[in-house]
């Protein structure tokens, strides 16, 4: 019986469709057609011997074959690549400063490092987990050499892409987060209890702006200076906050507005920054990987990918 051998350029086009939500524009990605990535995702189809696609309102969802192949295209997808890192960076050496936020550090950071440290086992890297304000500050200090960060118009983000300094990952979008213990309800006459970073939090700051340009009353239940603070008291009915999809655990789930009465809330953009002195291939193997995880993170990806749009 003869081996199916899986295409890795097709498992890459069908995985980057996915996370794009187009495989129109997962052809400019990858830099083919979009007929011949077409045929890429129907020959896929005929290994499998199953559909992949099922229609899902105005575009296309993943059969539970499709989920399956997905999964797998990823980790294939990945290992491919870090065989050519590998294989290419072998004397590569230095030091490398990573930092990110707390969302990535126990869904994210894990992952990357174990495979960047696999792919060059003579780069030592320095994570450090923080919120935006002091992720930037060091990186400007120039104690990283990258930084993962939300998109704020204070970090003059234009003026360091325009520099090659700041590469734009992603735009999640926020949802308000919490869980079936809690109690309140738009009916029940009392403001909105939210759990909230303290010291301030530019998320936060985007929720409350919306329930007051909305006119609802809201009350802080609760701050804490960690994410697992914030989970702890959602999960356990406190009241609700604002997070994107990232990192979010089985505690806690994301909330339709509507069934609370609450304004939707916009994306954010995600920004991956680089000091300006940071330029090693170290820092740059690292950055490549810490982009591609997080354009593939699961749970985060498209919803409905259409084979022409």
């Amino acid at each position: 019986m003869s081996q199916t051998n899986f295409d890795v350029a097709a498992l890459r086009s069908f995985v980057t469709g996915m996370d794009l939500g187009s495989f129109a524009k997962a052809a400019d990605r990858v830099g083919r057609s979009t007929s011949a990535v077409s045929a890429q995702i129907r020959k896929l189809e005929e290994q499998v011997g199953a559909p992949l696609f099922r229609k899902a309102g105005r575009g296309l969802g993943l059969t539970d074959a499709g989920e399956v192949m997905l999964r797998y295209a990823r980790r294939l997808v990945e290992l491919n690549d870090e065989a050519v890192v590998a294989a290419r960076g072998t004397d590569l050496e230095g030091w490398v400063r990573l930092g990110l936020q707390e969302d990535f550090g126990e869904s994210l950071l894990p992952g990357v490092l174990g495979r960047f440290a696999r792919a060059h086992p003579k780069v030592r890297i320095e994570a450090r987990v923080a919120r935006n304000a002091d992720l930037t500050e060091r990186l400007d200090a120039g104690e990283l050499d990258l930084a993962l960060v939300w998109d704020d118009l204070n970090l003059s983000l234009q003026a360091r892409r325009a520099a090659g300094a700041s590469i734009e990952v992603a735009k999640p979008p926020l949802h308000w987060i919490g869980s079936d213990a809690l109690q309140w309800s738009p009916d029940s006459g009392e403001p909105l209890p939210l759990v909230l970073f303290d010291g301030g939090c530019m998320l936060c700051s985007l929720a409350t702006d919306a329930l007051d340009r909305a006119g609802i009353a809201w009350r802080v239940a609760l701050t804490s200076p960690s994410l697992a603070g914030l989970w702890a008291a959602a999960a356990a009915g406190l009241g609700m906050t604002v997070r994107t999809p990232y990192g979010l655990p089985s505690t806690v789930r994301t909330l339709d507005p509507a069934d609370y009465g609450l304004p939707p809330l916009p994306s954010l953009g995600l920004s991956l920054l680089r000091a300006s002195s940071a330029a090693t291939a170290p820092v740059e193997q690292l950055a490549t990987i810490v982009v591609e995880a997080v354009r593939g993170y699961a749970g985060v990806g498209a919803e409905g990918a259409s084979i022409a749009a």
